[in-house]
Formats: structure tokens, sequence, C-alpha cells
């Protein structure tokens, strides 16, 4: 890798693809809202028609969907006019010329004295006036334009438009790739009705695109701004600069024949310039030429221009014949090679569909003329179009290549507009993992949010520049939104039901016989019809992985084969554990779980995140290579490791076995190679089994095998036979007393990634570095990911390391001094200086503990029982509780600590593990458990055996009031309350009395 990870920050890299309507937002970003039209009485009268001016100009704007009409101020002098300006801003000065016209040119001269910067336009009051004008028009350099009245109040329309598309056109054709429409024409008279008949046009096509495509209200009016702009321009001159600044973004050249070239009137202007437009521009553009002169026809046939004469009673009806025909407007008509229309499209999906079915001579037929991208690009699809656009029939050997192209085409830019995003339902995007589908509307609560999230900023990032040795993906993920699940609530008439029942399994039984309605039904039976792989259904609550309430593993996630040769059963499947991970809100742990955090469980939403599990088939056995999970905080760092240098914890197989908490591999991402235990401790306590979905059942009783029913324990010597710990595992040679990376030879195995972490076989360490930095940047806590690898090549050869979750770590940091020397030692009752947590608690006089002469570890689920029973007690009296036991907490292995879920021990303030002899400690928590620890705040500390920085005086707990006692566990109450001081920095605690 060559550079620094330290060097890497979120803003130097974050380049967030900007969506359409980000684009959008930012165009047009000059409006002219304010107009000062300054006319005599009686002109203003002509115009306003007794106060009906602004209707019809509201009403042309509305007409077209425009939300905001400009408001426009009368006054009727010169000194008014200044006046005003004095104190007010305009965006455009509009002077209307009467029967003074000398007095008109004057106003306008003053005006534009005094407001030089501000837009000015000339209103002649009708066609007589023009030839004055059209001779003067040149001289007076301090008025824009030029425009005539006609009796039409659209020419305002017009002149808004063309002033607010002259100031836009840089910057919206550099932010938004807008195509420009190019208006050669000298005459006044001419380019006053040109110009709104080209506006309304743009306009309605534009609003016919915008109901296609829209998704809101907003996105309709932001993708008004997206419409082609139309400049106008009188000279030879002009025309070509604008010619060679926006050659990009040219979408057709309207052009008279004679016009001012070289600072003359020239017969031939047109003509060359439309020349020079086809020999300049990369793809030829429709181009038009129109005269009075009825002769030019054959010159604009010669140069392979449209013709329009203007004299024709219809010039209004062949403009926008040109406009339709020639430019893409309108429907998209497919010609046979005769030219006779076939069939036509009237939006993008119905022109998608018609392409793959058009005989051959039509692909050719609009193919040789450039149709296709023409059409494609007025309609806004200007990805497709640029790519469509430099291809020639010829280049392909038949008709079918090219429709095959072309459709590849269309596909690739749909897929780079939609990655990155959450995407409505679409059987041909369930396979994606770029994207998120959601397959019902609501919420994508904690999960889903945590997987979107993932999911934008990996398309937002050059992840190939700073990795360029593995892919980082999300597995393909369809998410059932939090409003399907009230729906599904509601329909089925369960709202009674549910919430007033206590047992669980009868409500779990509702869940199952309720119906999901149709719609859902058939997205779910589409979706397995187009995903094969197993699937890993997970509660999504609204609650979950949320940055203020911690509800890890509270819920449900089930883990089907999706292989059954019956498509129905599959989808029963599916539906099945769909319900029982909605149900899953009302388990007695998801219960107790509301209680501790003073939640009403009503206000808990469920979306459902459907995932395909990472992984490949090895024997009928369905696991990733490599699963783990990584903090970005770390609370037992070693040798030179600092707390924010974070950890992680990996196994081979199923990530159950990492967040379960059982006998997993964790290094530091920043010093992969520090190993702080002996090899006899990785010997002990390596990997001995791991977990995959077993792909030899097909068919079980989801309901009563539960969570795991697909899910097998094999023996960690199976996955070498699969071939799978080439990377993952070391070789212990007895003679040497030594550990060789890889599996030649006879020793056992240890799982200890040497190849990867020690000899870089993968980029994993930097992967997970980079990683925690960026996510820590960007949520602004410390946080959790959980991660799978397949070491099996994607289709660009390289492995792929697989996002699974990500949720914030939440830690409150107040500061608390702990002073040793100021308590008596006899009154210490713990001192630890491993462990997590953080302030004081001095309310607490109850201890629960496990009695180490009772200990037997072949009885831990045993005491789990019992422990829970005790919380329950805490439960009904509101009271917290200190607990103490052996070994891990929360592990799901009961012979490395006590496997106890969150729920049971829910009363619990801190937690306390200790070493007894020839039961050591090692700090692997449980992901889920750890994530609740940290993020309500728990004392969660360790004490080994035998040890001088650490203490625990058990003999204390013989001297208090004994509440309760079961087989193995004993409940004490002490007179006064203990005195808990916690220091999350140091992480030292003590507790005295």
């Amino acid at each position: 890798m060559n550079f620094n990870i330290e060097d890497i920050t979120l803003a130097s890299i974050y380049k967030r693809k900007k969506t359409d309507r980000d684009i959008f937002q930012e165009l047009m970003p000059y409006k002219v809202k304010e107009v000062l039209l300054v006319a005599t009485l009686y002109d203003s009268y002509t115009i306003v028609r007794e106060g009906q001016f602004s209707d019809k100009i509201f009403g042309e704007y509305l007409q077209l969907n425009l939300y905001a009409a400009p408001r426009f101020t009368s006054v009727n002098s010169t000194e008014d006019a200044l006046l005003t300006l004095e104190h007010k801003d305009f965006d455009l000065i509009i002077v209307m010329a009467g029967l003074d016209k000398d007095s008109a040119v004057e106003t306008a001269r003053a005006i534009g004295k005094l407001r030089p910067r501000i837009p000015l336009l000339l209103l002649a009051n009708n066609n007589s006036d023009l030839r004055f004008f059209q001779a003067e028009g040149r001289k007076l350099d301090f008025i824009d334009r030029i425009f005539v009245w006609n009796g039409n109040s659209n020419v305002f329309l017009a002149m808004i438009k063309y002033i607010e598309d002259k100031k836009n056109v840089a910057r919206d054709t550099q932010n938004g790739n807008v195509r420009v429409v190019l208006l050669v024409e000298d005459s006044i008279q001419y380019y006053s009705r040109y110009l709104p008949m080209l506006y309304t046009t743009i306009m309605t096509q534009t609003q016919i695109l915008v109901q296609e495509d829209a998704k809101d209200e907003l996105h309709k009016i932001l993708k008004m701004r997206a419409r082609p702009k139309v400049i106008l321009v009188d000279t030879y001159e002009e025309a070509v600069q604008i010619i060679n600044s926006y050659r990009r973004y040219m979408l057709c050249v309207i052009s008279d024949v004679k016009f001012e070239k070289d600072g003359k009137e020239d017969g031939d202007a047109g003509i060359e310039l439309l020349k020079f437009a086809k020999s300049t521009l990369k793809y030829p553009i429709p181009v038009l030429l129109q005269s009075q002169e009825i002769s030019n026809a054959a010159r604009a046939k010669e140069i392979q221009a449209e013709f329009i004469n203007k004299n024709s009673e219809s010039l209004s009806m062949d403009i926008l014949n040109f406009l339709y025909r020639r430019l893409g407007f309108g429907n998209f008509v497919f010609k046979g090679k005769d030219g006779k229309p076939i069939t036509e499209a009237a939006n993008l999906n119905e022109f998608q569909e018609k392409f793959r079915e058009i005989p051959a001579e039509a692909l050719l037929y609009h193919g040789r003329r450039n149709s296709f991208s023409t059409w494609l690009m007025a309609r806004g699809e200007i990805n497709m179009a640029e790519l469509l656009r430099p291809i020639k029939t010829e280049d392909f050997e038949s008709a079918e290549e090219l429709r095959q192209f072309c459709l590849d085409v269309f596909k690739t830019s749909r897929f780079e507009k939609l990655k990155g995003t959450i995407v409505n339902f679409d059987p041909s995007l369930v396979n994606s993992n770029r994207l998120v589908v959601r397959m019902a509307k609501g919420s994508l609560g904690g999960k889903g949010r945590g997987i979107a999230f993932i999911c934008n900023f990996i398309e937002n990032i050059d992840f190939h520049k700073l990795i360029p040795d593995l892919n980082i993906r999300i597995p393909a993920t369809a998410v059932i939104g939090a409003l399907e699940f009230d729906k599904f609530v509601e329909t089925n008439n369960l709202y009674e039901d549910i919430y007033s029942l206590n047992d669980y399994n009868s409500i779990r039984q509702h869940f199952l016989d309720s119906e999901f309605d149709e719609k859902i039904r058939e997205r779910l039976l589409e979706y397995v019809k187009g995903v094969d792989k197993p699937l890993a259904v997970r509660s999504s609550g609204l609650f979950e992985d949320s940055l203020l309430q911690p509800f890890s593993g509270v819920y449900s996630t089930y883990l089907i084969p999706n292989n059954h040769p019956d498509l129905e059963v599959r989808y029963q499947q599916l539906e099945t554990v769909v319900k029982l991970v909605y149900s899953s809100i009302f388990t007695e742990s998801a219960q107790a779980y509301f209680e501790a955090i003073n939640y009403k469980i009503e206000e808990e939403k469920m979306a459902v995140v459907i995932q395909e599990v990472v992984g490949q088939n090895y024997n009928n056995k369905y696991y990733p290579t490599i699963s783990g999970v990584a903090q970005s905080y770390n609370y037992y760092p070693v040798s030179y490791m600092q707390p924010e240098d974070g950890f992680s914890v990996a196994a081979v197989g199923l990530g159950m076995y990492v967040v379960g908490g059982e006998n997993s591999f964790r290094f530091c991402p920043r010093y992969p190679t520090i190993n702080p235990t002996t090899i006899g401790d990785l010997l002990r306590n390596s990997q001995k089994d791991f977990y995959a979905i077993d792909l030899s059942v097909s068919e079980i009783d989801l309901v009563t095998a539960g969570e795991d029913a697909f899910i097998k324990k094999y023996r960690i010597r199976e996955a070498e036979q699969d071939g799978t710990l080439e990377h993952s595992a070391s070789t212990y040679l007895m003679e040497n007393d030594d550990l060789v990376p890889g599996i030649q030879g006879e020793g056992p195995k240890v799982i200890d990634f040497a190849n990867i972490l020690k000899y870089n076989y993968l980029p994993l360490s930097e992967t997970l570095q980079i990683l925690l930095k960026l996510f820590k940047e960007a949520m602004g806590s410390p946080v959790e990911i959980e991660y799978a690898l397949d070491l099996d090549s994607a289709e660009n050869g390289l492995p792929t390391f697989y996002l699974l979750q990500i949720k914030p770590l939440i830690r409150v940091e107040q500061q608390v001094d702990i002073d040793l020397g100021q308590v008596d030692e006899e009154n210490v009752f713990m001192y630890a200086e491993r462990g997590m947590g953080n302030g004081k608690i001095d309310t607490i006089k109850d201890v629960v503990y496990v009695d180490p002469e009772m200990f037997d570890k072949t009885k831990t689920r045993q005491m789990a029982t019992e422990i829970s029973k005790l919380n329950q007690y805490f439960e009904t009296h509101k009271k917290e509780y200190i607990l103490i036991g052996p070994g891990r907490w929360g592990s799901r292995d009961p012979f490395t600590g006590i496997p106890v879920l969150w729920a049971n021990i829910s009363k619990a303030r801190v937690i306390v593990e200790m070493g007894l002899p020839n039961y050591p400690l090692d700090a692997s928590l449980g992901s889920h458990f750890f994530h609740n620890v940290t993020s309500m705040n728990v004392g969660y500390f360790s004490v080994p055996h035998n040890t001088s920085d650490a203490k625990l005086n058990m003999d204390v707990l013989k001297h208090q009031k004994l509440v309760n006692e079961t087989g193995f566990i004993k409940h004490v109450e002490f007179e006064e309350p203990l005195t808990v001081l916690m220091n999350g920095k140091d992480r030292h605690a003590l507790i005295h009395f």
C-alpha cells in the first residue's frame, strides 16, 4: 500500500456521486423573480388590459407547470423608474416603446446608467416600429435585446426565459449536461414569434417526461430545470462562439439564411454556419434553415439541412413538426426501411421493450440516422445517448449484435444511475450487490438504514484506488419497509391479540396464521425466483442499532438454504421466516429489553432485511471463508496498542461463531502481527468448530427448530477437507514447538490467519483500518462493523470483502478519578485494571454471584437459567445488582463462560468476570452482548486468577445478608449501598463499601 492510512480522511476521498436530484437542485441558479415594467399609462393599459396581465402571465406559467411566476411592478415615467430602482432590486427591466420611440430609448439610457448590470429589454408596441428599431438596435448597447408585442402575453415568458437561459447556460451545461438549442435570427418580428413557440414546446415536452419519471412533487419541479436552454444570437460570429463553447451540448441549430457576418449583411451566412456546425460537431445534430425565399430549400437540401418557409401559413406547426420529428420530442416512432411507421413508444420503458422486438431493418434504418441517441438526449437520458452517439451501424457484423450492444448500454447506464441508492422493487435488480431493493414502503429500521448507508458510502469512495486487491461490497440486500408491518397487523386484525396476550407462543401462532397482502406475496415470489443463494432474514426494528438505543441481537435472524427444488416450498420458507422475525418483537428477551430502557413495545415497528448469505457451497456446507467483527475502540489494548487502534475478532465459517463470543481469533488491525498469548494458549483457545448452513437439508419445521434450523456445527477439520483453511490456519510442529502458516503437515491446526495477517496474502488489516477510520468519522462515534470474506474470485478476479452491518458504539464519557490511596484497603471489594464502563454509581446494595465452591464448568447452562430467574425478581422490584461469575459472560460456548442472553441479566448494572484455577479468562466478548454492555454503560470488569494488579474480596460476601440461594447462585444484600467508580479512559474500576 503506497500511502499512509493516517493521511486518509473522509473529506479527501468521499466524492459523493451526484444524484439527478442534486444536479437538478444546482441548475438555474439565476431566476427572474422581480420585473420592472416601464410604460406610459396608455401603453401599460394596452398590455395590462384592465388588470388581466398578471393573471395571463401567471396562467402561462401555470399551464407549463412552472411554479414561481415573476412579480411585475409597473411605473409610468422615467423619474418613477429611477426612484423605484433606488429602493428595490430587480432581476429584469422591460421598457415599453409606444408612440414616442425616442423617449423610450432615453428612458432605457438613463436606467442603463443607474443600473448597468440589470438586463434591460425593449418592447416595441407593433410591427410598424420595427424598421426604426432594427436599424437603431445595433447602436443601443445599453439595451440587451428588442422584442415586439404582438398582442400575446407569452412574449413576456419568452423574454424572461431568454434572460435566464443566457445567464445560466454556462453553469447548467457543466453541472447538469443540459442541452442547448441555438437560434440564429436577426429579425425582431420572427424571433419574437419563434422564442415563445420554442419555449412552450420544450417545456411541454419536459412536462411529459417529468410525469413519466418523477418520484415526487419536488423531483418534478427540479426536473423542469433540466430542460434544454434556448440561446438566441443574430450574427455569424456570435453563433460560431456558441457552437465552439457548447459543442458537447448542442441539441440543434435553427438558422436564418441572411444575417450579419464580418460586420455586414451576408446572403450566405446561414449556409456557411450550418456547414461549420456539421464539420465542427463530433456527432451529427439536426439543423434547420429558414428563409422567406423558397429558392433556399434547394440549398438546404445540398447541405442536408431541413427547410422551413418563413412565409408559410402554418409556420408554427412547421417548427413544431421539426422539433417533434427531428429532436425526438414526443413518441419514438419506429420505422421500417421504407420509412413507414411500424410501432411507437411513448416512454423509456416502452422504448426498451419495443427495442427488443423490432425487426432488424428498423434497427438499421434508425441506427444510420442516429435517431435513438437524439430521442434519448431530448428525454434527458444523457448518459445513454452519449454512449450510443459515437456508434455506427457498420461497426457491427449483424443487426442482432447492434441490438444487444444497445440493450447492454440501456442496462449499464440505468444501473450507473441506481447504484448506491435504495431502489423500488424490480426483479431484475434483486441480485445486485451495489444497491438496496425496497420491497415495501416505510422506514428501513436500524439494520436496514446501516446497510443502505454502507451501500451509498461504498459507491461514493473509490475503494479500488485505496484497496486494489479486494472488492468492497455489501451482499445483495432487499428490505421490507416498516409500513408493511403495520399493514400486516392491521389487515389481519392482530392488534388486540398481540398486545393483550402475554404468551409468546400464541402470539407467534397468530402471526403465522395471518396472510400477507397480494402485492408483497408476489414480490417475495419474484424474489425467490431471482435469487438462488441461501438467505439471511434479519430483523430491522426502528430502535435496533440506532445511535441512541442499543437493541443488538435481541430479535431473530433466520438463515435458510433457499435450495429446495420446488419454488413454492422456497417461497413458503421465506414467508414463514419473515413472519417469525415479525413476531420476535414479542419474545421474552425483547420484552425485558423494552422494560430495561423504558420504551413501550407498541412504539417498535419492524422492517425486515433479506440478504444473500456470503459464502460458497463446500461439500453441502455453505459458509464464508472468514467472518468477523471489528470495533474502532479497543477496551483491552495490550503492548503498545492504544484503545483508539480498535480490534477485530475473526473466525472460519458463519459469523454467529464470532458474535456469540466463542473461541475466535482476536487481533489489532494496526498491529496484526502482535500476538499477546503463548503458543500453548493459542493451541488451547483456537477455534475448534465452525458453523455453516447444512445444504443437505432443504426442508424442516422452522417453527419448532427455531433460528438455527438449517445451521449445523462442524469440527474445524472438516473445513480443512473443504480446502478453506489454507490461508486461515497454521500447523503446530511439536519438534520445534512452533506454528507454521498453512495446513501442510500432521500437527494440530490453529486458526490464526497468519498467511493473511502476517504475510499479507490479503490486505485485511489495512482494509479494516481504513473502514473503521472512515466509518467512525462518518458516524461521529466509535463504530462496530460485521464483515465476511469470500476468497473465491469475483468476476474481476479479486476476492471480496463484504460489509454486513454497522452500528455505533455509544459511550458516555465523564471523567471519574480513581485514587486507591483514599480508600482503606479493608473496604475494597473489587479493584480491576481491565474493563469498561464510566461514571459513579452509589445506589446498589445487591450482589448476585456464582458460588466458586459450587462451580462446575459442565453445568453453566443450568447456572444461566438460575440467574435468569433471579433477574426476574429484580425486574419485579425495579432494583439493580452487581453480577459476579467465572469465565466469559454471554458466551455462546458453555465451556468458556455462562451462556446468558442479555435479557437474562438485564438488571445487572456492573458485571465482573473472575478467573478460577484451570478456568482462565480471555476478553473475547460476544459482539451482541458487548454492544449492549457498552451502549447501556454497564460496568464490565475482569479479575484474573492470582494476579497482583486486580482484587476481588469474595470473603466479604459471606458476611452479608443472604436474600436468596439456588443450586449454584447466591444473592446477598449489603446494609449500605456500595460505591462503584469506573474510569472509562484508563479502564480502571473500584468497588468499595
